[in-house]
């Protein structure tokens, strides 16, 4: 078999189409390659539930984001199989080299405190872009807040790479900390993956 492969994947937001064009052309093969989705799975595009199911069928590993929860929350009626597979899934995801989060890290997390994440750690996980060195939010993320507000990762002391979305506007950024994945597919921009151990950006159009 050949090597396993890691492919994280953007905000998807709904966007089946542009999602399996992705896949097409990371050339996924199930029995190798491992998808984790950062997170905003849901919401906004056109097919959620075909989305959901679409990922679950390839035993995917995602992350849950904003609009992830938020669809836990009022509309996982539409699909209970669906709903309780999001359920089970992390905010954060620890491996040997790459954490896999949805919008970004407090200063002062440390590993252990990702396994474990509750209430207004959650929330932080999932919606932080700016912060101050102490995790602090600012009243608003645009336009850019002032001093000493800066974008998380401009914080993060950590050793390993982190991959996350939620950031559209800022788009595609790739570091060797930090690899940010949410290129606005559902604007019309680009749906983009980062394929772990080639250190490789794929990216297709949009909606």
């Amino acid at each position: 078999m050949a090597d396993r492969r890691r492919i994280f994947i953007g905000d998807i937001q709904g966007c089946l189409g542009p999602l399996r064009s992705l896949l097409e052309a990371c050339q996924h093969d199930p029995a190798r390659d491992t998808l984790i989705p950062v997170g905003d799975l849901v919401r906004k595009g056109p097919d959620s539930r075909g989305v959901l199911r679409f990922l679950r069928a390839l035993d995917a590993q995602p992350v849950l984001g904003n609009h992830d929860l938020r669809w836990l929350q009022s509309e996982s009626d539409e699909d209970p199989e669906s709903a309780a597979w999001l359920r089970e899934q992390p905010v954060a995801r620890v491996m040997d080299d790459v954490i896999a989060v949805h919008a970004g890290l407090h200063p002062r997390w440390t590993e252990q405190d990702l396994l474990d994440l509750k209430g207004e750690d959650i929330e932080f996980a999932v919606r932080v872009r700016y912060c101050d060195p102490e995790g602090n939010l600012p009243a608003q993320d645009w336009p850019p807040p002032p001093p000493p507000f800066e974008p998380w990762d401009a914080h993060y002391r950590g050793s390993k790479r982190v991959v996350f979305g939620h950031w559209a506007r800022r788009g595609l950024v790739k570091t060797e900390r930090v690899v940010g994945l949410d290129t606005g597919c559902v604007y019309g921009r680009e749906l983009t993956a980062w394929i772990a151990e080639e250190d490789r950006i794929v990216q297709v159009e949009g909606l």
